[in-house]
């Protein structure tokens, strides 16, 4: 058996047990370059060679051809190349019209911006998108997913991870607008690195508190 296969209790299903590091990181690394890595190396490959829109158009091209190739293949789409295709589809249309420097780097900040709205949205819609890429990165049994205290666990962190990306969206257009070019993008990564930490850390204690409470009391009927 893989090591990242969740690991349940035979007489209490809904409890879970966090798979070693490396299966995790060997699970989620393929998502991770196909969602994240690639189409931002796509993108600076075609930049360099064919210029801003040729760019533009590479990366959509990888993106929603990766979209295509699983839906036709009958697999189903991750979560980060969902997210992918929604940053490189605002990048592109920005693109298209104008080729401002600030409007450029404008449009990571708009994706995130939107990102926010959706992770927002999927809180009250009772489908929380932190639960759809946790259970991408670390496989999660049904009955562990349907309990009461973690559906609510996924609803919050979806709500943080608005929060922190609205904060990471506030943050980089006060910078570009007031700052150079250079620092713009020296500071921001830093800044957005440190905020996005944040997210990370209080998730992760998050969850391994939440494990604490689930494994060690029965679900409720």
């Amino acid at each position: 058996m893989d090591d990242a296969t969740s690991h349940t209790h035979p007489h209490r299903p809904h409890t879970f047990e966090l798979p070693r590091l490396r299966a995790l990181l060997l699970h989620a690394a393929p998502r991770f370059l196909e969602g994240v890595i690639a189409p931002v190396a796509v993108f600076y490959a075609a930049f360099a060679v064919l210029g801003l829109t040729g760019g533009m158009v590479a990366a959509v091209a990888w993106v929603y051809g990766g979209i295509a190739w699983r839906r036709l293949r009958g697999h189903p789409v991750s979560a980060t190349l969902l997210i992918a295709a929604v940053g490189v589809t605002v990048r592109a249309a920005l693109g298209v019209v104008t080729h401002s420097a600030v409007i450029y780097f404008l449009q990571p900040t708009l994706g995130t911006l939107l990102m926010a709205v959706v992770f927002l949205a999927s809180v009250p819609l009772g489908r929380p998108l932190a639960q759809k890429l946790a259970t991408e990165m670390v496989p999660m049994p049904e009955a562990f997913l349907k309990h009461a205290r973690v559906r609510r666990f996924f609803l919050r962190i979806s709500l943080l991870w608005s929060f922190v990306l609205f904060a990471n969206a506030l943050v980089s257009l006060w910078m570009l607008f007031h700052q150079s070019v250079g620092t713009y993008v020296w500071a921001r990564t830093g800044l957005v690195v440190g905020i996005g930490a944040v997210g990370v850390f209080v998730s992760v204690w998050g969850f391994r508190r939440l494990l604490r409470h689930v494994n060690a009391r029965p679900a409720p009927a």
